[in-house]
């Protein structure tokens, strides 16, 4: 019996499986279909799809695009992403996610409610992240972002506070960061913050810790770009240090992998199954090598 387990709560997250599915929908009818982005942050995914004829470009080369189809990917755009495609005869294809598409709503009620008020809407999350980019043009980008606690100084603890997350960040993150204004907050100022971290990704933090606890050695499977992947690698990590960041089967090396050493396989919301079936049938490949 194999003694390797691929994690059965890894791999694609709703919003990506969405996205994939309906990039392989649309490049089934024929025809040029772009993709504002990379549609997952994979080289491999993104490599099998342009091979089908996705093209992937940017925000500059989209600017530049007329009477075409281009699908966004699950992260989600800002508003002038939609306004370009409608002045350029651009047909979207939305992938964004639905998680996404309600707390951009979110944010953009609250800041046309507030807007008046002087009330600062802050989103903890990546700078720069596709996601967080869509989230601050629901505000015209006056939207203040926190990565990180020291970020918090921007912050005027005298003026209200309205705080909301990106999806796919750390619970504890967002509970220290509700923490800590809430601490600081001063005079008749009031902070209020919305939980609209996706579960579905939140939760596998947890589970990665019990996932690496359970095996000898881990091979954690995602691609270079993916954010969500340092982070559960680095949750890996923590419980086994025997663990290794790979994105792709090639990247083993043969002298760590024991014969007999319950191995497992996890990956990121960015990691397809193929991709760790690749990796399980790799380390038997090296293990039948084995003397």
């Amino acid at each position: 019996m194999s003694n390797i387990e691929i994690d059965a709560k890894s791999g694609f997250c709703f919003g990506v499986v969405n996205a994939i599915k309906k990039a392989e929908e649309e490049l089934a009818k024929g025809g040029v279909l772009y993709c504002l982005g990379d549609i997952v942050h994979n080289n491999l995914e993104v490599d099998r799809l342009e091979k089908l004829g996705l093209k992937t470009i940017n925000h500059e080369e989209f600017g530049k695009l007329r009477n075409a189809r281009v699908l966004l990917r699950a992260h989600g755009e800002p508003p002038s992403t939609y306004q370009t495609a409608k002045e350029n005869n651009i047909e979207i294809i939305d992938a964004s996610c639905p998680v996404v598409l309600r707390l951009q709503k979110k944010i953009h009620d609250k800041y046309d409610n507030e807007r008046d008020n002087n009330t600062q809407i802050v989103i903890y999350g990546k700078n720069g992240h596709a996601e967080v980019n869509g989230l601050l043009g629901q505000t015209d980008s006056s939207a203040i972002v926190i990565e990180k606690k020291d970020d918090l100084e921007k912050l005027d603890f005298a003026k209200n506070i309205c705080l909301f997350s990106q999806t796919t960040k750390p619970l504890d993150g967002f509970q220290e960061i509700i923490d800590i204004i809430e601490s600081r907050m001063v005079g008749d100022a009031k902070f209020e913050f919305f939980d609209t971290i996706c579960r579905q990704v939140s939760n596998r933090i947890p589970n990665i810790k019990d996932f690496a606890l359970k095996h000898d050695m881990i091979f954690f499977v995602a691609g270079e770009k993916s954010s969500n992947g340092k982070v559960l690698f680095a949750e890996c990590k923590k419980y086994n240090p025997n663990s290794y960041f790979i994105t792709t089967p090639l990247d083993i090396d043969p002298n760590v992998v024991n014969k007999t050493a319950s191995i497992g396989i996890c990956g990121a919301t960015s990691t397809p199954k193929w991709q760790m079936e690749e990796v399980e049938a790799r380390i038997d490949e090296i293990r039948s090598a084995q003397i």
